[in-house]
């Protein structure tokens, strides 16, 4: 099911200087279809399911410090989730039980930090933002993981 999920501005990437105002993300299966104008998006994908976030809608973060503290493994991975990554560095996650944790849950464990960024063609892992900079919704592989109330 291809599914389109817009926000008042888009960004390619979180330092992106030239957001895109009124934009989309339009998600087939696992993957970004396009990336884009709301409109623009709407008319080419007619008939697709569209999401509306309030925020900023971008790929998702990596999370480059300690994993959150909690009583298992699961409970780890899941805050992270709630905080708009879907990666986590190597250094913090050495137990086989976060690591298959956050494999389940298609949590990325990445040798060191790098940019994250929206392509077409990519996998859909996205993050909204509020004005504050708290996660709405995180999609993982275009999966809703989490969504705040």
């Amino acid at each position: 099911m291809l599914t389109i999920h817009a926000a008042d501005e888009v960004r390619y990437r979180w330092d992106d200087p030239e957001p895109v105002k009124s934009g989309a993300v339009a998600v087939e299966g696992s993957r970004v279809a396009a990336v884009g104008p709301l409109a623009e998006i709407q008319e080419r994908f007619q008939g697709a399911r569209v999401r509306h976030w309030p925020g900023v809608l971008g790929p998702a973060r990596i999370h480059e410090g300690p994993l959150p503290e909690a009583p298992t493994p699961r409970e780890r991975i899941h805050a992270v989730l709630k905080s708009g990554a879907l990666a986590v560095l190597e250094e913090y996650a050495g137990t086989p039980e976060l690591r298959a944790v956050a494999e389940r849950n298609g949590v990325a464990v990445l040798p060191g930090a790098r940019p994250m960024v929206l392509v077409r063609g990519g996998r859909a892992d996205l993050a909204v933002l509020d004005e504050s900079g708290v996660c709405v919704a995180t999609v993982c592989a275009g999966r809703l993981v989490h969504r705040r109330r």
